[in-house]
């Protein structure tokens, strides 16, 4: 028989205070300033919360004053991300108020239950978190003590609502006033009792961040008053040092969170839910077939290149068997420098059987890149890039050795005074090679050298030169599989390129400019939305008061480079609308060809600011934690 929890003296007294109001069914948690209970609300038939002030505490006036005030205050606030009020009120002993009951998890059960959440998921919790909190600050009220436990996931929907303004208070009035708070989330200046603004909970918020990434918390001690110690004093950890792989623009926006002075931060929480969504805009899921071909299956070191090797050297040597060692030694390197056009020719074929181009192989490359980049900054090893080096340098000097050495080893071969160094120059060999590979070895530790390679052979000529023959093989128009990964200039021009082959010979040579104009504007569009990646970037770094005006020198060139990016992929769009016009018959090769000469002014206007923006790297002087890279 299964035995009922027996209800408290608290449970059974508000229950007879509230009764034919509110039927309480259990409790839900309690903290140091209440006990929140699911009740039914009778009227309305439906289920609430309510948090209720202890006795103790509403007995003193001042005390329970504030609790309902603050209350009040809350239950102004309506906004999708933050669990509405419904009711303040006191009754007999008891102050309390009346919220949505929330069916559904803490972020904080959420994470010792499952354990940290991915980077996609905790971005668009926390972008949540921070429309809610800009919501309240627009209002006049900071919260004061955003944690994981007053972060609540809804069960159904999986959105974040933020809960529990039980100690919020007007922004600027000073901590000091404030009931409690929870030290391990308590930004600095609320622990000194000084003012506290929107940046305070920005600052919570970014230690809520932590924990939800890494399962851990930056500070940590025996004693509240050790852990408010270490708020005060101490620099976070890295989130590396949780051992988890955090991409780079979110672990950037949660130290800036984190920053021990409220200027570090980042100004608004609205400023910081902005700039979470671009990291999650930014990040495309790549098909499977992309994601399998940039790491296994375009490159030649599998078995079945193995396999190859094999069957080669077998057959120079049958071939040397029967036509002598001359006719083996040239069949084998013939054969070997055959494997890798075949490879080529073999693994495009497979990519366009899938219904993809050679133009979608670069930004699946980029984000492998990307991913390997945010993997390796994750963990640095000051030893092992110092290894690094040091082997680089001994390959390059037994190298160069080895290399002035041959000529005079192979003197030696007539020269007897000279055979010594034959075998020098055989130990150098060796030795270079060992050093070669060790170093390549250490080198893909501190960065991946595979896919730089096999990006540089797949992207260049080639690249072009395998799905030009393999397309000549296939002979059937690609199928075009969903898109929803291509950058939408990407889709443009390879939709427009397709309409432009499909079109008779007469009209593709009445258009011969328009594939040029149509891949350099793709090309440009590319080259301006990696220009607005960095220039986001740069703006999270530079975004704190600290850099005010740079922060605003950086988002008036953000909107201009937006602005010619919506010009450049408006002119792909139109001459793609054109092509499909001049295949249905409703407009002429004139018309198009107008089309295409305002195509080539935009390009021209592109490239100009784009050679700008290149003049302006060299000479404005950013600083240098947000200098920006070259488009």
């Amino acid at each position: 028989m299964a035995h009922l929890s027996v209800p408290d003296a608290l449970f059974l007294a508000f229950q007879t205070a509230v009764a034919g109001r509110y039927s309480l069914d259990r409790e839900l948690g309690r903290g140091g300033m209440g006990v929140v209970f699911l009740a039914r609300e009778v009227h309305l038939d439906r289920h609430v919360a309510i948090k209720v002030l202890p006795t103790a505490l509403a007995a003193q006036p001042a005390l329970r004053e504030r609790f309902l005030r603050e209350a009040q205050l809350a239950a102004k606030l309506s906004h999708p991300h933050i669990i509405p009020i419904h009711a303040v009120d006191v009754t007999g002993d008891f102050a309390y108020y009346v919220m949505t009951y929330v069916e559904g998890e803490t972020l904080s059960q959420r994470v010792q239950d499952r354990g940290p959440l991915s980077a996609r998921d905790a971005t668009r919790l926390l972008r949540e978190v921070a429309w809610a909190l800009g919501h309240a600050h627009a209002q006049g009220l900071v919260h004061r003590d955003v944690k994981p436990d007053n972060i609540l996931i809804e069960r159904e929907s999986g959105r974040a609502l933020v809960g529990d303004f039980g100690i919020a208070a007007a922004s600027g009035e000073s901590a000091s006033a404030v009931l409690s708070g929870t030290p391990e989330f308590m930004s600095p200046e609320q622990v000194l009792g000084h003012d506290v603004d929107a940046r305070s909970d920005l600052y919570s918020l970014g230690v809520t961040a932590y924990f939800a990434l890494s399962g851990r918390l930056p500070f940590t001690g025996g004693t509240a008053t050790e852990v408010l110690a270490k708020q005060v004093t101490e620099a976070a950890p890295p989130l590396a040092a949780s051992g988890v792989v955090v991409p780079r623009a979110l672990a950037q926006l949660v130290e800036q969170c984190i920053a021990k002075d409220p200027a570090h931060r980042p100004a608004r929480a609205d400023t910081l839910a902005e700039q979470l969504g671009v990291s999650i805009e930014q990040r495309r899921e790549l098909p499977a077939v992309l994601r399998a071909f940039v790491k296994r299956n375009g490159r030649m070191d599998g078995g079945g290149t193995l396999v190859g090797l094999i069957a080669t050297l077998v057959a120079a040597v049958g071939i040397s068997a029967v036509s002598g060692p001359v006719a083996g030694v040239l069949s084998l390197l013939l054969l070997v420098a055959l494997m890798p056009p075949v490879f080529g020719v073999a693994a495009a074929k497979q990519l366009l059987d899938h219904g993809f181009a050679q133009a979608d192989l670069l930004p699946a490359f980029r984000a492998e890149q990307a991913t390997a980049r945010e993997e390796r900054s994750m963990i640095h090893h000051p030893v092992r890039a110092r290894l690094e080096r040091l082997l680089g340098a001994c390959t390059h000097v037994v190298a160069s050795t080895t290399a002035v050495l041959l000529p005079v080893a192979m003197v030696g071969t007539v020269v007897p005074r000279f055979a010594d160094v034959g075998a020098v120059a055989i130990v150098g060999g060796i030795a270079s090679t060992v050093l070669t590979l060790a170093w390549l070895g250490v080198m893909q530790r501190q960065r991946d050298v595979d896919v730089e390679f096999w990006s540089s052979a797949w992207t260049g000529r080639l690249g072009a030169f395998a799905f030009a023959v393999a397309r000549r093989l296939r002979g059937a128009s690609v199928v075009q599989p969903a898109m929803t990964h291509r950058a939408t200039e990407l889709s443009l021009g390879m939709a427009t390129e397709q309409l432009f082959e499909s079109l008779p010979a007469l009209a593709r040579t009445a258009l011969r400019e328009l594939p040029g104009v149509l891949h350099t504007l793709q090309r440009d569009a590319q080259r301006l939305r990696a220009r607005y990646e960095q220039l986001q970037d740069a703006l999270g770094a530079a975004g704190g008061a600290a850099h005010l005006d740079v922060h605003h020198a950086l988002r008036a060139d953000r909107d201009m480079v937006q602005a010619r990016l919506r010009e450049a992929v408006a002119a792909m769009e139109t001459l793609r609308l054109g092509l499909l016009r001049l295949h249905a018959g409703s407009t002429s090769l004139e018309s198009l060809t107008t089309h295409l000469g305002l195509a080539s002014d935009v390009s021209a206007d592109v490239q100009r600011l784009v050679a700008a923006h290149q003049e302006v790297d060299d000479t404005l002087a950013y600083p240098h934690h947000i200098a920006l890279s070259p488009v």
